[in-house]
This record gives structure tokens, C-alpha cells and sequence, in this order.
């Protein structure tokens, strides 16, 4: 029996090397070491063994057993590296090719400028010390208005056609949602989760249901920025806008602040900047008087304060919100803002940088 056992395993030995699919090895184990394979068959007539007999056939049966496994295992590894191999062979890129001999018709990628704009403002706020933070598209009331000095019949709310998710099974005023029509939203997440001092920017996409026009769309993006402590004032305010605008443009830009209504914060400013499209000539985009309204900003509103578990007799701070696609159209002199919404790769491949 012994000597039918070491012949089986020869035999196995000599068929799984000719193998070349994993499948056809897959069966040769079957066919082998299966209920009813070739092993389990001589080791019918154990039963007809004397004792002695049974104690060297046995160990000599799991021996034989154990290496078929072993070899199939390894077969099984030389095959899927085998395929891998071939597969790498096959779809083999070379690397080294020069330029005269690549496709002339494709094209590299690169960054939308609202995106080199943002990587450039964070970069500079990053290094005044300020946090980047994020929040989501889809906000509640609370979040949007309510915490942000905008209640329910202030008449703010009609300054801002927005995006209601209606949910027929919901009643509740505090549960409605909606796309959220500022990144301030973000300013109160950021004081519900932090202790003064601090200062954080907040870049994101704001959605308003508006008609679109050369300096309006319905899907934008806006920069907000918020800075809490103790005597925070204006001047730190104008400081921080006017390094950021400078930074920017790399030039000193004219600015104008007065006086603007934002239910968020009080007082309330509206930084505007000369107009570099027409030179402060009159435009479409400057809407003919020579200035764009770019930043609104103040400092905020002791309720903002309260909402984002602050005390108002203890810190003040001001915060600001940056139009990105209208700063955009200040750097690279663009005079309509649908051009930055409008995926015409002719547009975008002006601002490759790579």
C-alpha cells in the first residue's frame, strides 16, 4: 500500500507540472485528494491491515496528503503571477517616450482659476496663523439663518432667494433644509466647536435662486473668514483685507469701505474695489460705476456670538465674506462670471500652469 501511495504522488507530481490553468489544478486536487479520489481509494483496503501496518501506512498517507496540498498551493501561486506578468507585459507604458513622439492631440490637465485662487488664499491665510475649515451644501435653518441673526420674518430673508428641500411628511419649521446661501453657515460650526481666541477661513460653494447676468449666478463660491478674541476692531478688519488684497493682485488695489446692512454683524461694511476690468471706467461687470462690491463684512453681532456658545462681554470679533469667482474675474480681467460655470475647455486651458 505504501509503495501504491508513493507511486500516486509521482503520478500527481508529474501531471500538476504540465498544468497551466488554475482550474485544470483545481481538479487534479479533486481528482486526487477528493472524497472519492485516487488516495482516498487505496486507503479503502487500510481496514484489511494489520495493526502495525495501519501505524506506518497512516502517517505515510497524511505525509503524501499534506505535500499534494503544498504543491497545489504553490501551482496556484506560479499561475497568478504568471498572469500578473503577462498582464503587465501586455500593458506595458513607456515612460521615457519625448514629446515628438506622443500624441500631439492630447492635452496635460490643469486648475480651474478658481481653484489657484483659493490654493493662493489659503496658503496666505495659513500663514497668518488662520484654520481652513469646511461645512455642508445641504444645511437647516438654524444653521443658515436662524443662528445668524435671521429669523424667521426679518426681512433679510427676501434678500436671498434660496433652494428649499420640501419634505411633505415634515411639519416642523426647525427641521426644513435647504442649500445653503452663504458659507457663513460654517462660522457657526466653527464657534460651536472651538474656545476664543481664534480664527478660522471657510471656502465652499453657496447656491441662490437668482437670474443669472454678467456678474450673478445661481451657483458660486464665497471665502469666509471670522477672527474672535478680546478688543478685536475695525482696524484689525481692514488690515487683514487689505494684505489679502494686496497679496492677491500683487499691487496695492484702491478700496472703499462703507457702510452695508448684514443682519450678522454690527457695524456692517461693504469693502468694495476699483474695478480692474474697464480701469474704473464703467462696465457690465462694475454695473457702470467704476467699483465691484467684493467683500462684505463687520464685526460680528453679539446674538452670532451667543448662537456659537460665545460670551459678548468677554470677546467681540469681525468677520468677513470673500466673492472667490468675482475675485477671479479682478485677477484675470474675465468680464463675465458664467464663463467660469460654463465647462468650455477653451476658457479653462488659459490658466494651465503645468
Amino acid at each position: 500500500m505504501i509503495n501504491k501511495l508513493d507511486a500516486l504522488y509521482t503520478e500527481f507530481k508529474t501531471k500538476i507540472e504540465t498544468l497551466s490553468t488554475q482550474p485544470d489544478v483545481l481538479n487534479l486536487k479533486s481528482e486526487y485528494l477528493g472524497k472519492k479520489g485516487l488516495v482516498s481509494d487505496v486507503l479503502k483496503s487500510l481496514k484489511d491491515a494489520t495493526v502495525e501496518q495501519r501505524k506506518e501506512i497512516g502517517p505515510k498517507a497524511n505525509a503524501i496528503k499534506d505535500q499534494m496540498t503544498k504543491d497545489v498551493v504553490s501551482k496556484l501561486s506560479d499561475l497568478e503571477l504568471a498572469e500578473i506578468n503577462e498582464k503587465l507585459a501586455n500593458n506595458r507604458i513607456d515612460i521615457t517616450l519625448t514629446d515628438d513622439v506622443k500624441n500631439t492631440n492630447t492635452h496635460s490637465g490643469g486648475f480651474h482659476p478658481r481653484t489657484l485662487i483659493q490654493r493662493e488664499i489659503e496658503d496666505i491665510f495659513l500663514s497668518m496663523g488662520f484654520d481652513i475649515l469646511d461645512g455642508p451644501h445641504i444645511e437647516d435653518e438654524f444653521h443658515n439663518f436662524e443662528a445668524l441673526n435671521i429669523p424667521g420674518d426679518h426681512p433679510a430673508r427676501d434678500m436671498q432667494d434660496t433652494f428649499w428641500f420640501h419634505n411633505p411628511h415634515e411639519e416642523s419649521e426647525q427641521k426644513k433644509h435647504l442649500l445653503r446661501t452663504h458659507t457663513s453657515t460654517i462660522q457657526v460650526r466653527g464657534m460651536q466647536s472651538r474656545k476664543p481666541p481664534f480664527k478660522f477661513i471657510a471656502p465652499g460653494t453657496v447656491f441662490r435662486c437668482e437670474r443669472t447676468d454678467a456678474s450673478h449666478e445661481m451657483v458660486f463660491n464665497q471665502l469666509e473668514g471670522m477672527m474672535v478674541g478680546e478688543d478685536i476692531s475695525v482696524s484689525h478688519l481692514i488690515y487683514f483685507m487689505k494684505t489679502i488684497l494686496k497679496e492677491i493682485f500683487k499691487k496695492e488695489v484702491e478700496v472703499r469701505l462703507r457702510p452695508g446692512f448684514f443682519p450678522f454683524v454690527e457695524p456692517g461694511f461693504e469693502l468694495d474695489i476699483k474695478c480692474l476690468i474697464c480701469n474704473a471706467k464703467g462696465c457690465s461687470v462694475c454695473k457702470q460705476v467704476g467699483w465691484v462690491e467684493l467683500l462684505p463684512c463687520g464685526m460680528v453681532h453679539p446674538n452670532v456670538l451667543k448662537a456659537g456658545g460665545i460670551d459678548p462681554e468677554k470677546y467681540n470679533g469681525f468677520a468677513f465674506g470673500l466673492g472667490l469667482d468675482r475675485l477671479v474675474m479682478m485677477k484675470y480681467g474675465i468680464d463675465d462670471i458664467r464663463h467660469l460655470q460654463s465647462g468650455d475647455l477653451r476658457f479653462n486651458t488659459q490658466f494651465r500652469t503645468f
